[in-house]
Order: structure tokens, then sequence, then C-alpha cells
């Protein structure tokens, strides 16, 4: 299964990949994506209701770890097509309301589902047998009226739900990316930055695993600096572009050793000041 599973994500990305290249509306953009996904989501189910799994184990990390990935993309793009096609006609200050309304409305949701927030984000299992299996419907858990409704061959009580996390991870990248495209039609706030001769040499993602550390611990203005003011002078004063610092963020989240760059920085200064001590 695992190959399968493999070979389908790795053609629906280089697919989700060549719609990003050739298509810059986004309404046509989240259209012809939700159609990819739809289609790698019935490829799965396919193989899926003709497949046995080996164990409760292998069963457990389909529907938490592998279905969630196709799922994902189709609620993602399916969201960014509502919020595109209704998005208001009107001013800047017109479309960054209905952002953030979309926004707050990501905060509802995880308001409403903290717990297992915390639970899915803590990698816990205790209730994997009961959340991510399909003959353990336990209705004393707080459930979702479709779940009742989706086809028990190939739903769980909470994959759904997983799926509804990790899209709404991608939507508040892409929620914040369109306010950060409204933002850059004003007058460039960091114009005049000192033109030193200092350039960033290291990665992007080591500066901006850097800056959110720097944001989190309110290093700038007593914390009253955004995260895109912060990186905006940093880009200025060290002579790069950070690109999409949100995604970026995402992505670090996402890997193994989330902070690789500022734990190799701690290990560095620990050695060379152990050395002077000498």
């Amino acid at each position: 299964m695992k190959d399968f599973i493999f070979r389908l994500e790795s053609d629906l990305d280089s697919r989700l990949h060549f719609i990003r290249l050739e298509n810059e509306e986004m309404i046509k953009l989240a259209e012809l994506s939700l159609q990819e996904s739809r289609n790698a989501m019935r490829k799965l189910k396919n193989f899926t209701m003709k497949y046995k799994f080996k164990s409760e184990s292998d069963e457990i990390d389909f529907f938490k770890n592998r279905k969630s990935h196709f799922l994902s993309r189709m609620i993602y793009y399916n969201e960014m097509y509502i919020n595109e096609t209704q998005k208001p006609s009107g001013g800047e200050e017109i479309l960054k309301k209905y952002y953030r309304t979309a926004l707050n409305h990501l905060k509802r949701f995880f308001d409403k589902n903290v717990e297992f927030y915390k639970y899915y984000r803590t990698q816990s299992t205790y209730l994997d047998d009961k959340y991510f299996t399909r003959k353990n419907l336990d209705i004393k858990l707080i459930l979702d009226t479709f779940v009742f409704e989706a086809d028990s061959r190939f739903s769980t009580s909470h994959d759904y739900k997983v799926a509804e996390i990790m899209a709404n991870d991608m939507l508040e990248v892409y929620l914040k990316n369109e306010l950060i495209k409204l933002d850059r039609t004003k007058p460039d706030t960091f114009a005049n930055a000192p033109k030193v001769k200092l350039s960033w040499t290291d990665n992007k993602s080591a500066l901006i695993e850097l800056i959110y550390a720097l944001y989190y611990n309110a290093s700038f203005n007593n914390g009253k600096a955004d995260i895109i003011e912060i990186a905006k002078y940093f880009e200025a004063v060290f002579n790069i572009d950070l690109g999409d610092v949100y995604r970026t963020f995402l992505e670090l989240k996402n890997r193994n050793t989330r902070t690789k760059f500022i734990s190799s920085l701690n290990q560095i200064l620990q050695k060379k000041m152990q050395e002077s001590d000498i």
C-alpha cells in the first residue's frame, strides 16, 4: 500500500505544481486543483476498498497519516474556491475585512476542537483505536454529524478532522498571503533602511526560523511589531528576498527537527565559550 500511496501522492504533487505554474488567476487555480485532488481521492478510495489491512496499527496509520494528505488538499482547494468566488468587490479595507473574517473562522474551528488539536499536535496515540479504526465508532466521543453519513468502509470518526487541521494550516497561509498582497500596495515602510554591506549567506529557512523566534520572544517594539514588519526589515538590512515567510514557517513546523538552525547556533556558541575558558 505504501508504494501505491507514494506514487499517487507524487503524481498529485506534480499535477498541482504544474497548475500553480500555469494559472495565476486564483479561481481557475483552485478549480483545477480541486479536480485533481478529487481524482486522487477517488483512486485512493478504489484501491482501499480492495485492500485488506494487515493489522490494526496498519489501519490506524492509513486513516491518521496517509488519507489526510489527500483529503486535506481537497478541503483546502474547495475552501479557496469558495473564498475566491464569494470575494466582495470593493476597496482594500473591504477585502481586508473579508480575509480577516475568514481567518477568524479558522480560529473558531480551533477553539471548538482545541482538545483534539492538543491530542493530534502532541502526537498522542492512546485514543487512536477509537479515532482511526472503522469498527470502533464511539458515539460518546464528540462527533460531527457528517460522520454518521460518511462511507463507513472508507472513514473513521476523526480522519476528516485531521484533514481539516492540515487544510486549515494551508488556508491560514493563503489568507495571510492575500493580506500581504494588499499591504504591498502601500509605500515601503523600510525604504530608508540603512544600506549596509551585509548579505545573508546562510539559507532562507534559517533566517526565517530566527525571525520567528525573535517575534515570539517579543524582541522588537515591546512585542508590537508584526511578523511581516520584522521580515521586511531583515530583507532590507541583509539584502535578501525571504519570499513566503508564512509557508516556510509551516514547513519548519512539519519537519522532524523544528529549530535546526537555532539549536545549531546554541551548540556552536556553547562550544566557543568553553574553548575561550581554557
